[in-house]
Formats: structure tokens, sequence, C-alpha cells
């Protein structure tokens, strides 16, 4: 009899459910950065110090910068179930803090089940700032040509 790597018989198993999958955390911080950015009410991600903003927003535009930007301000913990998420999101001036919070828990956690299939156990959010409306953008003009 033929056996799986996991000590079952393959024999009556869908060849889809044959293997295992596993997901890098890196791929959840992408999804979880995404989804959070599509909230009203999240002006960035990451830190909201003008300082590290700027630096992320000139490694942003280095080539091979993508993942950094995408990701930036979320961390992930991915079992082979269930993952956690730690965000850190910068709110515009005027909106409820505790509504955006809920939103973007909300979106967070249905993008990366839906794409995902983990359980998505809890999603920590720290605000770390409030991006006022006469407050420039401070992303410096790039160096790069």
């Amino acid at each position: 009899m033929t056996e799986s790597a996991s000590g079952g018989s393959v024999k009556g198993k869908e060849p889809g459910d044959r293997g295992r999958t596993s997901i890098a955390d890196g791929v959840v911080e992408k999804i979880a950065g995404l989804a959070a950015r599509e909230v009203v009410g999240v002006h960035a991600m990451g830190s909201g110090s003008g300082l590290s903003r700027t630096f992320g927003a000139v490694r942003d535009r280095v080539p091979g910068g993508g993942k950094a930007a995408v990701s930036r301000g979320v961390k992930a913990e991915v079992g082979e179930t269930q993952t956690a998420l730690d965000l850190e999101i910068v709110v515009d001036y005027g909106v409820s803090i505790r509504d955006v919070a809920r939103a973007v828990r909300e979106n967070v956690i249905s993008a990366v089940e839906r794409m995902t299939s983990l359980e998505v156990v809890e999603v920590n959010i720290a605000v770390s700032d409030v991006k006022l409306p006469d407050e420039p953008d401070e992303e410096p003009e790039s160096r790069l040509q």
C-alpha cells in the first residue's frame, strides 16, 4: 500500500489534498498591509514619526523595496492553521480611532482568512500618530533618477 509523508494511505484522498501548503509570514503581512490601507481613515502604516516616515518613503522607492512598502507597520506570526497580527497605523485627524480600528480588523481578518484559509486569532492595532490636515506629507524628493 502506498503511504503519504504523514503516514496515512493516499487511497481515497483527492489529488489536491495530498501534501502540505505553508504560508510565509511575509505573505500574510502583505495581505494585511494592503487590507489595512483600504480602510478610510488610515493615513499610513508604520511609525508616525516624521523621520521614520521619511526614511520609509525613500526605502519604498528603492528598487526591490516593494515588500517593505506593502508590509511596513505589519508583523505576523504564522502557524500551521492560525495567525496573529500586529499593525501600527497613522490615522487621519477627525476620524473615530475606535471605528477605524474596528474597520481595519474586519478588513484584515476577512482578507487574510479568505486568501490563506488561516484562522486569524487576533489583530492588535497600535495608533502611533494622527495626520493633521495642514501637516504636509513628509516624503522627500527622491535622489534616485
